[in-house]
């Protein structure tokens, strides 16, 4: 039925549908067909993703079928191992079946239209829109809407003739008969523009009508289009959607919720608020999704290099797709304002066939074997949220663990809690323990040794600062060992620091911890480290990425292809942010420059100079014969200038332990009148205002490893004197 008179409106606000009709009933004998048409629609899709789940699955554990996939790489030349991301222009690391893609997309775009037909589908528009509406589920239907976000009920708008639309809308409608619910309740999202824009990355949409910036804790609702590109074309606010559905969004991360250019967790959406999966950019179709916005990172590619390397190596990482992002927080139609710039659409780290691909446990799995998988953990010092896995009973030759939260699953069962806790315990035991790499009562038996050699070697060449202490995942299957991964949170790593949390050496190891007093949520690292048989794996496994993906021309190639297509998004992207020549970006330190393609090289040069100082002797060259000899313990120390502005600089202090492990150093170097120490780090420091000597002892941070080292630093004010500060002694014991 159609109605012929004219409604003109609306803007949906953010909705309150506490007081709205939610009847889910069916009048008996109203919905044959359009209930059989829905339920094969979703049948068939179910039947397509099973099909697809079995010609994915491998043989082993994940770990070893991960390891086994990025040993074979080492064979291969370089044109072979960068084929999947070079097919995709450098834009992510999906891969999806686009036919499968596009089946699922259409198959959730049907269920969110249900039995209303909407003239014209879900889209952006300027000026006004006109929308009909229809419905074949019954002769004697009558159609009631909202355009406020709300269910509709009997009591709702009555249509009748085409709606005129000036501003973004979420169009819901129902069919009735006899003042009862017939058939499937129907949305369609339009977002209102006054902008037009033509891009060569995915265009991310979202309109939050008019309910302003969301908080961290709550979902806003939100309509989300995505707008795709096909190869060798462009992506438009005006074509039509390859993804619009309901959503909701919310603020994420620590620190990073608090910048200008904000990340986001989203969920999408269907009718009745529940998960709609959706397949994004060639990726997996599913209902939870993150935003992060490179801020800090002003080479923009960071976590992308990450984890594209992360999952070369054989690591778990999310799959990611670059988009530009526009997002409209007010009540007007979307403007040239409301662009955000670059944006990373990734995975979030879930159990799931598609991505964390482990046993799901049920409330009911209470004892074993079922019990012993999944487990989603997180190290997150300072943020861990309960659940917590506890620790009792520490001492000094085994310590405990401290911010382990259980992120999976959800609202475990007390059991479940306990036997988790068991299997840390017995982990951290058995690493402490006086034979830590026996195969039956060691480590080994406990932990999937490739995966946390693998997760090592690519945290020690990112030297991200908080890296081991926060954002540290770790799964076990049911039956199988805990797992390293996956990789998360790489923004602030590759030198985007020059001079904070001991990110910006070249020289030197991370997994000591940051230093500055804030000790470690766990010291499994540093003792797997220590042990001469995990040593000699890393180092092996290190020299054999060398020869693969970790070479010097995939490096250098992989930040290429990542880069190649963010040329002219990267423009756009610092018109919107221009923070390029900004020392400080938040609440950090970052690096400074003309130009993107300069930060670029900041982070390329860092790489190249990181993995040639991990090949070194001081690193994981040379032969694997055990620990260093002893000798005589003594340190050295060297400055680098790291950034400098108007009237300050950065500088970073590199003290290094000589033949011999260390336990207490101390560094005097020699300022000029009438410099002045602004702020410090990774030390404590005294200051002579007469003989300008600058004096810092270890904080936290002495225990150094024969010819290893670690760092602190500083900012000068200069005063008018911009002389460099100079070593003068480094003393340890």
């Amino acid at each position: 039925m159609e109605g012929a008179c004219s409604v003109a409106h609306s803007r949906s606000p953010h909705a309150d549908r506490s007081g709205a009709a939610t009847s889910d009933s069916i009048v008996s004998g109203r919905k044959a067909d359009p209930v059989l048409r829905t339920r094969n629609r979703t049948a068939g899709a179910l039947a397509m993703m099973a099909i697809f789940t079995l010609a994915w699955s491998g043989v082993g554990s994940p770990a070893q079928a991960r390891q086994a996939t990025a040993d074979s790489t080492v064979a291969e030349n370089r044109a072979e191992v960068m084929r999947d991301l070079e097919a995709l222009g450098g834009a992510g690391s999906a891969g999806m079946d686009p036919a499968r893609a596009q089946t699922l997309a259409q198959t959730q775009a049907e269920n969110l239209t249900g039995d209303i037909t909407f003239s014209v589908p879900s889209t952006t528009f300027q000026g006004q829109l006109s929308v009909r509406l229809s419905t074949s589920v019954d002769p004697a239907a009558q159609i009631r809407y909202t355009t406020n976000g709300s269910l509709p009920s009997a009591s709702s708008t009555l249509y009748s003739g085409p709606l005129t639309l000036t501003l973004t809308t979420q169009l819901r409608a129902q069919a009735f008969v006899d003042d009862f619910p017939t058939g499937e309740m129907g949305t369609a999202l339009y977002v209102a523009r006054s902008v037009t824009s033509s891009n060569d990355l995915p265009l991310l949409v979202m309109d939050a009508y008019g309910g302003g910036k969301p908080g961290k804790e709550d979902y806003k609702d939100v309509a989300f289009m995505l707008m795709d590109r096909a190869a060798g074309s462009t992506a438009s606010l005006a074509q039509t959607p390859t993804v619009a559905t309901r959503a909701g969004f919310r603020l994420r991360g620590q620190s990073s919720s608090n910048n200008e250019k904000a990340p986001y967790r989203i969920e999408l959406h269907d009718n009745r608020d529940k998960d709609a999966d959706f397949p994004l950019v060639g990726m997996p179709e599913d209902s939870d999704w993150v935003l992060r916005g490179p801020f800090q990172d002003k080479a923009l590619i960071r976590d992308a290099f990450a984890f594209s390397l992360g999952r070369d190596m054989g690591l778990q990482t999310p799959r990611f797709a670059f988009v530009e992002v526009y997002l409209n927080l007010d009540s007007q139609p979307m403007n040239s304002s409301d662009y955000q710039g670059v944006y990373l659409l990734m995975e979030t780290a879930k159990i799931s066939p598609d991505r964390i691909d482990i046993a799901k446990l049920k409330k009911a799995d209470v004892a074993e074997p079922a019990i012993s998988g999944g487990y989603h953990l997180q190290f997150n010092m300072g943020a861990a949220e309960p659940p917590t896995i506890p620790c009792t009973g520490g001492t000094t030759q085994v310590p405990c663990w401290k911010d382990l939260e259980i992120m999976e699953p959800k609202d475990p069962p007390s059991q479940q809690i306990q036997w988790i806790t068991n299997y840390i315990k017995k982990t951290n035991e058995a690493i402490h323990s006086s034979n830590p790499s026996n195969a039956t009562t060691g480590y080994p038996a406990y932990l999937d040794v490739a995966s946390f050699t693998n997760y090592i070697i690519a945290n020690e060449l990112a030297r991200e600062g908080d890296t081991y202490m926060r954002s540290t995942h770790l799964f076990k299957d049911r039956g199988g060992k805990l797992v390293a991964g996956p990789l998360w949170d790489y923004d602030l790593g590759y030198d985007a620091l020059p001079a904070m949390m001991g990110g910006s050496s070249v020289q030197g190891w991370q997994y000591p911890g940051m230093g500055m007093g804030m000790g470690n949520v766990t010291d499994w690292f540093v003792k797997l480290m220590a042990d001469t048989t995990f040593l000699n794996q890393v180092k092996d496994r290190w020299k054999t990425l060398r020869k693969g993906v970790l070479s010097e021309a995939q490096l250098t190639s992989r930040i290429t292809t990542l880069t190649s297509a963010l040329s002219n998004a990267a423009q756009r992207n610092f018109q919107k942010w221009p923070n390029l020549n900004t020392s400080r970006v938040g609440v950090f330190q970052t690096r400074t420059s003309q130009t993107w393609s300069e930060q670029v090289q900041f982070m390329r040069t860092f790489v190249s100079q990181r993995a040639a100082w991990l090949d070194s002797t001081s690193g994981w060259g040379g032969n694997n014969t055990g620990p260093v000899d002893p000798g005589n313990k003594g340190c050295t120390a060297s400055l680098a200038k790291i950034d400098s502005w108007g009237e300050g600089f950065n500088s970073t202090v590199t003290v290094k332990a000589g033949n011999a492990a260390i336990s207490t150093w101390t560094v005097v170097l020699q300022m000029t009148s009438p410099q002045t120490i602004q702020n410090s780090w990774n030390g404590t420091f005294s200051f002579d205002q007469n003989t300008r000597a600058l004096t810092v002892k270890s904080n936290g941070n002495g225990n150094i490893a024969a010819n290893a080292s670690t760092t602190f630093g500083f900012i000068t004010t200069t005063n008018g004197n911009s002389t460099t500060p100079t070593v003068t002694s480094c003393t340890a014991s």
